[in-house]
């Protein structure tokens, strides 16, 4: 027990740490950076309350793909950060109060999930030989299995569209023409000019 404390407040500590810099780094490539940390750091927290699957999907899903694509949205779509900041004040009060009530549940489920007195209110204790992904895989599959494909369509749209953003025309963009460098001949590019040699004064 003493071990899975000291990692829980280590992971804990990290990833409070990256949050900060999600949220105070002035550069959107570094705050990226701290949320692709801050996901794993869920991740490790995840697997420490034995729920490997959602873990797993968190590396594989978020960090190993949803994050680079916004990282290369960010970088390509030369997106005016300035001008975003600028206009970030107003929601602020509707910030603080989501921020409030997202810390106001989390502290009620860790007091429930804590409570160990046996009450009505408290959660139930995982079963011996209890497998997380097998339960999941099993329901996910099978009761659920139209729901999975559905998303799964609607993450590839998603995924096509950030495509299609990049892709679009902008002033000063260069392209290439494929058709045109395929059919580019050696006399078109290089000219051979014969001269004379000078002699040397």
């Amino acid at each position: 027990m003493l071990f899975q404390s000291i990692l829980f407040y280590t992971f804990s500590a990290v990833l409070v740490g990256a949050a900060l810099g999600v949220v105070f780094f002035k550069n959107p490539i570094h705050s990226v950076m701290c949320l692709v940390l801050a996901f794993f750091q869920s991740a490790m927290l995840w697997l420490l309350i034995e729920v490997e699957f959602l873990a797993i999907v968190l590396v594989l899903v978020y960090v190993g793909a949803v994050m680079v694509l916004f990282l290369f949205v960010i970088m390509m779509l030369e997106v005016n950060v300035e001008a975003v900041k600028r206009g970030l004040t107003r929601y602020a009060p509707l910030a603080a109060a989501i921020a409030l009530l997202m810390a106001i549940e989390l502290v009620q489920l860790i007091w429930f999930r804590g409570d160990a007195t046996g009450a009505s209110g408290s959660f139930a204790a995982t079963p011996e030989g209890y497998d997380n992904t097998k339960a999941l895989g099993s329901v996910l599959y099978t009761e659920h299995v139209y729901a999975f494909e559905i998303a799964a369509v609607i993450l590839l749209l998603a995924i096509v569209a950030a495509i299609t953003l990049t892709m679009r025309k902008r002033p000063g963009l260069k392209v290439q023409d494929i058709s045109k460098q395929v059919a580019v001949r050696a006399k078109d590019r290089v000219r051979i000019v014969k001269m004379d040699a000078e002699k040397k004064s």
